[in-house]
């Protein structure tokens, strides 16, 4: 059975691939963004009616001020707009007023994968601010590939967009297939329990989305928990007459509508599309008792079951990779409502009311692109097949992160050594500016600690750099998730944070450390809404040096060395013998900076990948 609302399938809709990313909308009012970065400033601001990235500063006293100005009313400015105030200025503090929570909410806009379109989302009438998003997890016998990274960041960056910025209650549901052929297969061969490993690489997975700040789901149902749902599912799909039991135990599918289709061959099938709802038994695998026997769900079953059990008949979001558009959740599409019209049939209900446009349990379904490696699709046949942990051991997490975010959910991304090493570099000069920005604010003291209220109150008012930045990045976000536009928004923002630092010009200007903490806090929220703010910037800086060092094949004592050496060459005027010091050096991704504390180096992308 193939389902659809239109003209197209799910899966010819998904085919469709995904249109180029908008250009970023300015100027038009949102909210100010605040990230969960642990400070006193942080707390604050998430008590407060919305968001405020001028608070978001993690230590030191401009987190006190931040904080304050967070727990109290935007301080009165010269120059504000009083009652009976000139036309042209009531305009423009409402264009710099931030959007309400209901304007925001209005103009988000997602893709669907079923209409081909984007389209809002709200709640369904009765459910309050409450929304419902299951997303298809992972098959847990190995460590969890890049595949599954694009996956799980695509939708935690969702999943922030809807609880953060726009204040829903959301339940998100990621599930576990902890029983199935691979599973079986890799623990014979290990010789180890099929269940105590899946438990194990549960746990595996787990660490996995913790480095990559995946914010847990509200639950993670495994498919062995659920095993009487799933038998039930079956029975009603039989009683309906679109299953049937075979010879041996299995129960099919009847899907007469996909004859010729990419399924298994099997004689006992009415039609080559059929597929398995339910496995007899085979020696040595686990099994549970049925009406037919004992034996294990299809893998298609266990999503429409656990959906059923812990959501109920309709949600709002269903979510996954492409790869699952089909098979998968076509199949789960018509295995749901299937199910469901027997359960109405039975209640005497006729018109399925409590079904999506009466044809779809899911109100919007949504997939994220594939990863390709080195412009090739990802295979283990293919020797370019990466796992989390492979990456993880030569690239910060966020720097991971950071290059899934860079490019837009639905897009393809391709994996390259250089993509990654930019994207560590990008992180890395991010990160140093904010640490440097407050130091900076720090050093200055009260006037520091001041600059960093007005800042806050400035941006909860919709005033300020911070307040501008939180816009652009509020605006793309709505859109369809356009992380890449977001990521963007930060890049003049960040060199203006820089100018203020290094050049002449920007350590005289008069209102450094008021553009200092509006730019740098708008920043930080932006990073955090992201889910690319680490809990610690000093210990992220340290971590990225350490890992651009084990790329290089260096230790810190082999790069102070050489930098010993270059300042030997100098002292004596050989440039030449200097400059081949630093050019061997950046070569590996090391960058010699001079400055005037003395010598020191930071990672880069290496001179020898530069085209």
């Amino acid at each position: 059975m193939r389902l659809a609302r239109g003209p197209a399938p799910l899966a010819a809709a998904a085919a469709r691939g995904v249109a180029p990313p908008p250009a970023l909308l300015a100027g038009r009012r949102a909210a100010a963004v605040c990230g969960r970065l642990g400070s006193p400033a942080a707390a604050a601001a998430a008590a407060a009616p919305w968001p405020r990235p001028g608070a978001c500063f993690s230590s030191g006293p401009a987190a006190a001020a931040a904080a304050a100005a967070a727990a109290s009313p935007p301080a009165p400015r010269r120059g504000s707009v009083r009652r009976g105030a000139a036309p042209a200025a009531a305009a423009e503090a409402a264009e710099a007023a931030p959007a309400s929570l209901e304007e925001l909410r209005a103009r988000l806009q997602l893709h669907n994968t079923m209409s081909r379109a984007k389209e809002g989302l709200r709640p369904r009438p009765a459910m309050g601010d409450k929304l419902q998003m299951y997303v298809c997890g992972v098959t847990v016998y190995d460590y969890s590939h890049i595949g599954h990274a694009r996956v799980y960041v695509a939708f935690d960056v969702l999943y922030r967009v809807l609880t953060q910025l726009l204040r829903y209650e959301v339940e998100y549901v990621r599930n576990f297939t902890d029983v199935d052929d691979k599973i079986i297969k890799r623990a014979n061969e290990a010789g180890e329990d099929p269940l105590a490993l899946s438990a194990r690489f549960i746990e595996e997975f787990h660490t996995d989305m913790d480095a990559l700040g995946c914010l847990p789901p509200t639950l993670e149902p495994k498919a062995t928990d659920h095993i009487p749902q799933m038998v039930s599912t079956i029975e009603a799909i039989i009683a309906n007459g679109h299953a049937y039991a075979v010879e041996g135990g299995d129960v099919l599918f009847d899907d007469d509508n996909r004859a010729g289709e990419r399924v298994a061959v099997d004689p006992r099938k009415r039609s080559p599309a059929d597929f398995a709802l339910w496995k007899a038994a085979k020696p040595g695998e686990p099994s549970w008792p049925s009406p037919w026997g004992a034996g294990r769900p299809g893998w298609h079953i266990e999503c429409s079951a656990m959906i059923r059990h812990a959501m109920g008949s309709v949600i709002d979001i269903h979510g996954g990779g492409r790869d699952l558009v089909f098979p998968h959740h076509e199949n789960e599409l018509a295995q749901s409502q299937n199910e469901l019209a027997q359960s109405q049939a039975a209640a005497g209900c006729c018109d399925r009311p409590h079904l999506h446009s009466g044809t779809d349990f899911v109100r919007h379904w949504m997939h994220n692109g594939f990863v390709n490696v080195d412009s090739e699709k990802m295979s283990k046949s293919l020797g370019n097949f990466f796992t989390i942990r492979d990456v993880l051991g030569a690239y910060h997490p966020l720097a991971l992160r950071w290059f899934l975010v860079a490019t837009h959910y639905r897009a393809p991304v391709n994996y390259t050594r250089r993509a990654l090493d930019e994207a560590s570099d990008r992180v890395y000069y991010v990160y140093q500016a904010l640490a440097d920005a407050e130091a900076a604010l720090a050093e200055a003291g009260d006037a520091g600690a001041a600059a960093v209220m007005q800042a806050a109150a400035d941006a909860a008012a919709g005033r300020g750099e911070g307040a501008a930045l939180s816009r652009a990045v509020t605006e793309a976000l709505l859109d369809d998730l356009n992380t890449p536009a977001a990521v963007g928004a930060l890049s003049a923002p960040l060199k203006a944070v820089n100018d203020l630092l290094t050049t002449k010009a920007g350590r005289k200007a008069p209102r450094r450390l008021a553009l200092l903490a509006e730019l740098s806090g708008g920043v930080r929220g932006a990073a955090a809404l992201l889910g690319l703010a680490p809990a610690d910037l000093g210990a992220a800086l340290g971590e990225l040096r350490r890992l651009a060092l084990r790329r290089a094949g260096l230790t810190a004592e082999d790069v102070e060395a050489r930098i010993a050496a270059r300042a030997e060459a100098r002292a004596a005027k050989d440039f030449a013998a200097a400059d081949a010091v630093r050019q061997e050096l950046a070569a590996l991704g090391v960058y010699i900076m001079d400055g005037p504390q003395g010598t020191t180096w930071r990672p880069g992308v290496a001179a020898a990948q530069e085209e």
